[in-house]
């Protein structure tokens, strides 16, 4: 059998992208969503979650250590002088390292300061590095703060899929351990063959990489005892989604559980500001249009593709 969890991720960006979101979680298409908790528009996201069955839907944490501010207070690693995460490249190349080795840190003005301080800081604990500690709190705070909203959440992804990093993937199991969250999304996926779909260098590239961390990151989450979906897809359909695209994915479906990652709202007017609505843009809009498109639902139909939330452990 195949069922299928669209997961609508960036939920809390701002309340163009919330308002698509809640549009196709009412519509019956989004089955999973992916909250940011030091998002602008979390309120908003709280807000609506209330007018929701919430037996429909899976609400997970979308652990946010690349762009924005942080929950948590005294971070000095994983932030800049002015107490924002370093950005997506900079914050990439952090995660990606298998630090405490000071001779295999990143370079560049940005992170200086950051493997200054992980080279030299005193090892107060035997078991887990300064940057660790910090990827601690700052993840552990998230959660609570979803939590302490009402919000019964069923699985964790990430950000720029950080938590599958060498620096992030075993403090993120630990977290969600402790918080008793079941699902943890394994982006890994093979680069597909849609006759429909020219994929970009760029894109190409960055899914391979995420990939890669998952790969990489598999064996320790299985042996964790923590469930992930049979397949992923979504990676190289960022900001291409089409019903056509959509048709090949589903016909290609294999048997499992499958999540598909997606990113649809509404385009940001102008009105709004802050570190993530430079992202929503009419891509989204596309994104929506697809999910919302009257063919939608004969395609599933069509490909034997059952639509379903994370299953209860």
């Amino acid at each position: 059998m195949k069922k299928l969890v669209i997961n609508a991720d960036d939920c809390g960006a701002d309340e163009a992208r919330n308002a698509g979101i809640f549009e196709a979680i009412k519509k019956g298409v989004v089955t999973g969503v992916s909250i940011l908790p030091n998002g602008p528009a979390f309120d908003d996201a709280m807000q609506q979650i209330k007018s929701i069955n919430s037996k429909k839907v899976s609400w997970g944490v979308h652990i946010n250590l690349s762009e924005g501010k942080p929950l948590s207070s005294g971070l000095h690693i994983l932030t800049e002088p002015d107490g924002r995460f370093h950005g997506k490249s900079a914050a990439i190349k952090i995660f990606a390292s298998r630090l405490p080795n000071r001779g295999n840190a990143p370079t560049g003005p940005l992170l200086n300061e950051g493997w200054n301080k992980i080279g030299s800081c005193d090892k107060k604990s035997s078991s887990r590095t300064a940057l660790e500690e910090e990827i601690s709190v700052e993840i552990d705070a998230q959660i609570k703060k979803l939590m302490d909203a009402g919000v019964f959440v069923t699985h964790i992804d990430s950000h720029h899929h950080i938590h599958v990093f060498p620096a992030v993937i075993e403090t993120a199991i630990k977290i969600a351990q402790k918080h008793r969250i079941p699902w943890i999304r394994m982006p890994e996926e093979a680069k597909p063959s849609y006759i429909n779909l020219d994929i970009s260098e760029e894109i190409s590239a960055e899914a391979g990489l995420f990939s890669k961390y998952a790969a990489e990151a598999r064996t320790r989450i299985e042996t964790s005892g923590m469930r992930t979906a049979n397949h992923f897809r979504g990676l190289y359909l960022k900001g291409m989604l089409s019903l056509s695209l959509v048709e090949e994915l589903l016909l290609t479906l294999h048997d499992g559980l499958t999540e598909f990652m997606t990113h649809p709202g509404h385009a940001n007017t102008g009105h709004l500001s802050g570190p993530f609505s430079a992202f929503s843009t009419h891509d989204r809009e596309r994104e929506l249009a697809t999910l919302l498109h009257p063919d939608f639902p004969l395609l599933l139909k069509r490909s034997g593709v059952t639509l379903t939330p994370f299953p209860e452990i």
